[in-house]
């Protein structure tokens, strides 16, 4: 009778999810559907749906929970649902106060992923795999490393490369930050994490996963946020201010292979701010060796150091 319920009720969505063409798609809020298309110049594609109300979508989620037999209760349990359903459809969803879209979702919002069933023949040679050729080097990074410390940003926020914004308080991280995300596509998807609300996503194509440190009361953690960030497929990931509680969760992102991660640090250099950062791994993962792990972040990830002196706030370094 359950698989009857849900069989009945994800119709409305079939349409989106099914198609051949369709590799994913992506729901931020209600009344709204992103479409990622298979091989697209531009892919994801929004559709409005007046059928996509809040309460239609934390049914299906309720629904979904029922016949897997997963755990759901977004204010004192589990928030997240993960079901595999019928098709070979990935299904990932929140509900609750620890997903927004904007301030509308003051008191909780909703936002779902689901992939679709078609998918292109593929070869090797689709994945430029071919005997007696060299592989392809996609994506380099650090290869670029202008002279010109305004070039050497650019081109870091080009190719994608994970970006530690470092500064005292006052010193403008945020703002920062805020005017990054106006250099890139429009069309990404990006997910911010934690408490973040300060932040200025001008993406329409965005959620935002809230972890709090003093409102928590459900069991949505940072390791489960780690789970539920990659299986909602973002192009950008913003992280919260760096502390002893999520800077291991922070640095696993980032091994994740996905472009474009930006957080922040308090720290007086970028020299202090790879420490830092460091430090606060270690808080929570001891077995780390420091100094391996300095080193490692060093190849990895740029710091951009704001100072400030009185109203004046300056760039002190790109690393």
């Amino acid at each position: 009778m359950a698989d009857v319920v849900l069989d009945s009720l994800i119709k409305p969505l079939e349409e989106f999810f099914t198609p051949s063409f369709v590799e994913e798609i992506a729901i931020n809020h209600e009344g709204e559907v992103w479409m990622r298309l298979h091989g697209a110049r531009v892919p994801w594609v929004a559709y409005q749906s007046e059928k996509l109300t809040k309460q239609y979508l934390v049914d299906l989620i309720h629904t979904v929970a029922n016949v897997y037999e997963r755990p759901f209760d977004p204010i004192r349990g589990m928030p997240v649902v993960y079901a595999t359903l019928p098709g070979n459809h990935r299904f990932s969803a929140i509900a609750g106060p620890n997903v927004m879209y904007d301030d509308r979702d003051v008191t909780g919002g909703v936002a779902m992923n689901i992939r679709g069933s078609g998918a292109p023949d593929v070869d090797f040679g689709n994945y430029h795999l071919k005997k007696g050729v060299p592989l392809m080097t996609v994506k380099p990074r650090g290869k670029q490393k202008p002279d010109d410390p305004y070039e050497r940003l650019m081109a870091a926020i080009n190719d994608g490369s994970p970006i530690l914004i470092s500064g005292a308080t006052s010193t403008g991280k945020t703002t920062f930050l805020n005017h990054i995300l106006t250099l890139i596509d429009q069309n990404a998807r990006v997910i911010t994490v934690e408490d973040a609300r300060e932040i200025k996503v001008p993406q329409k194509n965005r959620v935002h996963f809230v972890l709090s440190r003093t409102e928590q009361n459900n069991k949505f953690n940072y390791a489960r946020l780690l789970d539920l960030v990659v299986r909602m497929t973002p192009d950008v990931i913003i992280g919260g201010e760096i502390s002893t509680d999520n800077a291991s969760v922070l640095w696993e992102m980032m091994g994740t292979g996905h472009d474009h991660f930006y957080t922040t640090i308090h720290a007086e250099s970028a020299e202090a701010a790879y420490a830092a950062f460091a430090d606060r791994i270690l808080h929570t993962q001891p077995a780390y060796d420091r100094v391996d792990l300095i080193t490692e972040m060093k190849k990895k990830l740029h710091v951009v150091q704001l100072t400030r002196d009185g109203s004046l706030r300056a760039v002190t370094e790109v690393v």
